[in-house]
C-alpha cells in the first residue's frame, strides 16, 4: 500500500499538467463548457488508476523478469556447461538463445501492442481493406523482432551503436525513394507506434540486464539502444512489406495482360 500510494502521488503530479492544459484551453479559449462533465472526471480516475497499477506492474513484474531472463540466457553453466568451459574472449555466436529470445519476445509484444493494433485497424478501415491490419502488424512485428536481435548482437559484440543505426536509416532513405507513396507515412508512424507501453519496458530490461552480464560490457553506454533498433527496422519492414505487395500486383497485371 505504500509503494501504491507514493506511485499514486507520483503520477497525480505527472499527469496534473495534461489536465490543467486541457482545462485552461477549453475553459478560457475555447470558453465552452465541459460536455459530460462526471464521465469525462470518471474517465481520469480509470486513467489515474491505470497508470499506477501498469508502473507498478513494471516495478514488480516485467523489469526484474527482463533482468533475470538476460542473466539466465547469459549465465555460463547454461551456454558453455560450466564455469570452467569459459573461453578467454567473448564469440558472439555463442549467444545463439539470447537472440531467438530477442526475436521471440520482440514479436510477441509487438502483436500485443495497443497503440499498433490501433494504427493498423484505422488504415485497414480509412483504405477501405486495401491494406490489411493483420498483414501490417506482422510486417511491423517483424521488423522490432529482426532489430531486436540485431541489437542484442550489438550488444554482445560490442559494436558501435551509431553505425548500426546509420546504415538502418541509409536503408530506409533509400526505400522511401521507390516505396510507394501512399505508405510511406504509415511506416514511419509504425516506427514509432511499437515503442509504447508493452515493448519499451521489456527492451530497457532486457538491454540492461545484457549489458550487466557480459564480460567488458557498460549497462550505461551498451545496455540502452535497443529502442532505437525496434524504432527503424519496423520502418523498414513495412516499406519492404509495400514494395513486395506492389510488385506482386504488377506481376499479376503483367499476367492478367498476357
Amino acid at each position: 500500500m505504500l509503494m501504491f500510494w507514493h506511485t499514486l502521488v507520483s503520477t497525480i503530479a505527472d499527469v496534473l499538467p495534461i489536465i490543467t492544459i486541457l482545462l485552461v484551453f477549453q475553459l478560457l479559449v475555447l470558453r465552452q463548457p465541459i460536455p459530460k462533465v462526471w464521465q469525462v472526471i470518471r474517465g481520469f480516475f480509470y486513467v489515474l488508476l491505470g497508470l499506477v497499477l501498469f508502473l507498478m506492474g513494471l516495478e514488480q513484474a516485467v523489469f526484474p523478469l527482463g533482468d533475470l531472463m538476460a542473466r539466465q540466457l547469459t549465465d555460463p553453466v547454461f551456454l558453455f556447461g560450466s564455469v570452467a568451459n569459459i573461453p578467454t574472449t567473448v564469440n558472439p555466436w555463442d549467444y545463439a538463445w539470447v537472440y531467438a529470445f530477442a526475436f521471440s519476445i520482440g514479436i510477441a509484444t509487438t502483436l500485443a501492442e495497443p497503440a499498433l493494433i490501433a494504427v493498423a485497424m484505422k488504415a485497414e478501415q480509412i483504405s477501405g481493406n486495401a491494406i490489411s491490419a493483420l498483414g501490417l502488424r506482422l510486417a511491423v512485428a517483424l521488423g522490432v523482432a529482426v532489430g531486436v536481435s540485431i541489437g542484442c548482437y550489438r550488444i554482445v559484440s560490442g559494436g558501435d551503436l551509431w553505425l548500426y543505426i546509420l546504415i538502418a536509416y541509409t536503408c530506409v532513405l533509400l526505400q522511401t525513394l521507390r516505396a510507394p507513396k501512399t505508405m510511406i507515412p504509415l511506416a514511419y508512424d509504425s516506427g514509432g507506434v511499437t515503442t509504447s507501453t508493452v515493448t519499451v519496458p521489456l527492451l530497457a530490461a532486457l538491454g540492461l540486464g545484457l549489458a550487466s552480464t557480459i564480460p567488458g560490457r557498460d549497462p550505461v553506454i551498451d545496455g540502452f539502444g535497443l529502442i532505437a533498433f525496434a524504432c527503424v527496422f519496423p520502418i523498414i519492414s513495412v516499406l519492404s512489406y509495400a514494395q513486395i505487395s506492389q510488385w506482386r500486383n504488377r506481376s499479376n497485371g503483367e499476367n492478367n495482360a498476357l
